[in-house]
C-alpha cells in the first residue's frame, strides 16, 4: 500500500537522503565503462573472437593478470554494447518524462529498480560462461542505461517537498547522478583486490532490490506538487509571551506567531478554482518548447555539453601529446603518465556532489525573504515593515547569476585545456567536473523558476 501524499511529506528527508546514495550507485553508472570494460575483458566477454587469430598473433594480446586473449574485435563488440546503453541512458527522457505525468514517480521508479536489478544478475550469469553467455552483455546494459535514468528521472521531482531549498536539494540530485562514474572504478578497486566478479555483481543485485522495496514502501502514488501548488497548506500557532516591566511592574502579552508547511488534499474550493482559471493558466507544451528561454537554455546546454564530452573522449590522446610531444622515444612514459592523470580525473568526478550545492545555494539566495505567491491567509503588516521581494523577479535573478557563474568557468575551463602543461591540467580536471554538475543544475534551476 502506497503511503499518503502528507506520510511521504514527513519522510521526505529520508526520501531525499536515500535518493541521493542510490542515484551515486545505481544511476549513470555506465559513465565508468572504461572499468567495466576492462574487468569483462578479464572475465573473457567475447574472447572467442580473438580465437581466429590467435596462430597468427596479430591483433591479439593476452589481458594482464588473466588467461583469456584480447583483440580488437572483442573491444569493437563491447563498445557497441556500451553505445547501446548510453543510448538507453539519454533517449529515453521523453517518454519517460510523459509517463511520469501520467502515473507519477512511483512506478517509474519500481519499474527502474527492478531492470537494474536484472542488469546485474544477467552480468553475473553470463560471466559463469561466457563463451556461451557473452550476447546477455547487450541485455544487461540496455537494462543497466534505462534502470539507471528511471532513477535519476524520478529523483528530480523530489525536491518540490522542500519549498525555499529547492534548487539545493535539487543540485545534490544532480550532483550524485553526475559522480557515480566513479562506481564502477570503486568497483574494480574491489576486482583488483581478488573478489569474485560474478559475487560483486549478486550483492549489487542486492543492493538494487533494497532501492525497490525503499520505493515501495515511501514513495506516495501521487506526483510530488510543487512549493506553489494549493495542496500545500500553511500551520499557524499563536504562543503568547509574558513580559514584566520591572520599574512598573506592568505586563505585556506578545503574541508569536509560528508558520509550519504541510501537504495534504486539494481543498474543495481551490479544485473550483483552479478548474475555472485553468483555460487562462495553462500553457501548451509548444508554446513552452518555443519559448526564447527554453531554447537558448537548449542551445547553452547542447554546446556545453558537447564541450565537455569531446574533453573526456579526447583526453588520453591530449594528454599522450603532453607528454610526448610527437617523439616516439618518450612513448613508455607516455602510456605511465596518461593512466596516472587518467585516474586522477576519475577522482575528480567526485567533486560533483560536493560543489553542486554551491550552485543550488546561488539558485535559493533570498527565496526566504520573498513574499508568498498564494497566500491564503490574510495578516496585517506594519507600515514600519519593508516590501518584500517578489518572488519569481527572485527566482529569475537567481537563475541568471548561477548561468554567468557557470559560464565564467566554462571559459576558465577552456583558456586552462589550451595550457601546454601537465600538472596545470588537474585545475582543468576541477573545472570539467565543476561544469559538468553546475550546467545541469542551472537548467534544472531555470525551468522550477519559470
Amino acid at each position: 500500500m502506497a503511503p499518503s501524499l502528507a506520510h511521504a511529506y514527513r519522510r521526505r528527508w529520508w526520501m531525499a537522503i536515500t535518493a541521493i546514495m542510490e542515484n551515486l550507485l545505481f544511476s549513470a553508472v555506465l559513465l565508468g565503462w572504461a572499468s567495466l570494460l576492462i574487468m569483462l575483458k578479464n572475465e573473457g566477454f567475447y574472447s572467442h573472437l580473438c580465437v581466429a587469430n590467435e596462430t597468427t598473433g596479430m591483433n591479439t594480446t593476452i589481458v594482464q593478470g588473466s588467461r583469456w586473449h584480447s583483440c580488437v574485435e572483442q573491444d569493437e563488440m563491447l563498445n557497441l554494447g556500451f553505445t547501446i546503453g548510453s543510448f538507453f541512458l539519454s533517449a529515453t527522457t521523453l517518454p519517460l518524462g510523459i509517463l511520469m505525468d501520467r502515473f507519477g514517480p512511483r512506478p517509474i521508479r519500481l519499474i527502474g529498480s527492478s531492470c537494474f536489478a536484472a542488469s546485474c544478475a544477467m552480468i553475473a550469469t553470463a560471466a559463469y560462461d561466457p563463451e556461451v553467455l557473452s550476447i546477455l552483455i547487450f541485455f544487461a546494459v540496455s537494462f543497466n542505461g534505462f534502470g539507471g535514468i528511471c532513477l535519476t528521472f524520478t529523483s528530480l521531482t523530489l525536491p518540490n517537498m522542500f519549498g525555499n531549498i529547492r534548487s539545493t536539494i535539487l543540485s545534490l540530485m544532480i550532483g550524485s547522478y553526475a559522480s557515480s562514474a566513479v562506481t564502477f572504478p570503486g568497483i574494480k578497486l574491489i576486482y583488483d583486490l581478488g573478489v569474485s566478479f560474478r559475487l560483486i555483481m549478486w550483492v549489487w543485485m542486492g543492493m538494487a532490490c533494497t532501492v525497490f522495496f525503499n520505493c515501495f514502501l515511501n514513495w506516495p502514488s501521487e506526483s510530488f506538487p510543487a512549493p506553489e501548488d494549493t495542496r500545500y497548506t500553511k500551520k499557524i500557532k499563536m504562543n503568547g509571551v509574558v513580559t514584566e516591566d520591572r520599574m512598573t511592574g506592568d505586563r505585556y502579552i506578545t503574541n508569536v506567531t509560528i508558520m509550519e508547511d504541510t501537504v495534504g488534499a486539494r481543498p474543495p474550493e481551490s479544485e473550483q478554482r483552479d478548474s475555472g482559471n485553468t483555460a487562462e493558466a495553462a500553457v501548451p507544451i509548444c508554446g513552452s518548447v518555443c519559448s526564447p528561454i527554453f531554447l537558448w537554455s537548449v542551445l547553452a546546454m547542447a554546446i556545453t555539453q558537447l564541450r565537455l564530452i569531446f574533453f573526456m573522449g579526447a583526453m588520453n590522446k591530449i594528454l599522450e601529446f603532453l607528454v610526448i610531444h610527437a617523439s616516439e622515444e618518450l612513448q613508455r612514459e607516455a602510456e605511465e603518465q596518461v593512466a596516472f592523470f587518467s585516474s586522477i580525473f576519475g577522482t575528480t568526478q567526485l567533486l560533483c556532489l560536493l560543489t553542486c550545492p554551491l550552485i543550488g545555494y546561488i539558485m535559493d539566495w533570498k527565496m526566504k525573504e520573498c513574499e508568498e505567491e498564494d497566500l491564503n491567509i490574510s495578516t496585517s503588516k506594519s507600515h514600519s515593515e519593508p516590501p518584500k521581494r517578489d518572488r519569481k523577479i527572485q527566482k529569475l535573478s537567481n537563475a541568471i547569476r548561477a548561468f554567468i557563474f557557470t559560464n565564467l568557468l566554462l571559459v576558465m575551463f577552456g583558456v586552462i585545456s589550451l595550457i601546454d602543461n601537465l600538472p596545470i591540467q588537474v585545475v582543468s580536471f576541477v573545472l570539467h567536473t565543476v561544469v559538468r554538475g553546475f550546467i545541469h543544475s542551472c537548467c534544472g534551476g531555470l525551468y522550477a523558476a519559470v
